[in-house]
């Protein structure tokens, strides 16, 4: 497997190609080592000092003035990503703006921005089964989940668990630089509980909604 030691990703690049191809034929792809591991390194290393400083937040379920805190349903503690982050943060969302470029070019998405958080789940967390898009509001296309989990064995558990055609179950280790993206209206999946702290960066590609602005 290819890692990117180069922060700007040529659209031709196969590693781009290759996650752009199973979009198409499958809906989902799964590239380990798709973060470098010092990148992968640094990002778990500032969710941690923003956990430490008491910056991650309960996540709610629902949207809009529907959302609330349901432990039974979810249990990370997450924070968006913000313009003029941390430079590693910036580093990260580059990454993922060239695969959105990338989309955009074969798959005619009409990709126009990417939303990320940082998610951190206590050990025994978990997300029931799920999918990534709202009932009112379709803007969200693709998701990415970017594993920052140094070590982890499949002993561990915190398994994201996708749910695929003809009753397919589909099991993905959180190990660090992992990449999994799928196509958030169709592919609906759950975050098993783990023994020990899980980390990601949580994210969606979005089109243009049917929303004023």
């Amino acid at each position: 497997m290819d890692t990117m030691r180069g922060m700007q990703i040529p659209l031709d690049h196969p590693l781009l190609q290759r996650i752009v191809d199973d979009l198409a034929e499958k809906g989902w792809s799964r590239q380990n080592g798709f973060l470098p591991q010092a990148l992968t390194l640094e990002l778990a290393a500032e969710c941690r000092k923003r956990a430490a400083e008491g910056e991650l937040a309960p996540a709610a379920v629902g949207r809009g003035p529907a959302q609330e805190i349901r432990e039974g349903i979810r249990g990370d503690h997450i924070q968006w990503l913000e313009e003029g982050d941390a430079p590693v943060c910036e580093t990260y969302m580059a990454l993922m703006d060239g695969l959105r470029l990338a989309m955009n070019r074969s798959l005619f998405l009409g990709l126009e921005d990417f939303e990320s958080h940082f998610a951190m789940y206590p050990p025994g967390a978990f997300y029931l089964k799920h999918l990534d898009r709202f009932r009112d509001d379709d803007r969200r296309m693709v998701s990415a989940v970017v594993y920052l989990n140094d070590a982890w064995l499949p002993e561990h558990g915190g398994q994201l668990r996708m749910y695929l055609k003809d009753g397919v179950e589909y099991d993905v280790d959180p190990a660090g630089g992992c990449l999994v993206v799928f196509l958030s209206g169709e592919v609906p999946h759950e975050v098993m509980p783990a023994t020990r702290e899980r980390l990601s960066l949580t994210g969606w590609f979005r089109r243009r909604g049917n929303e004023p602005f």
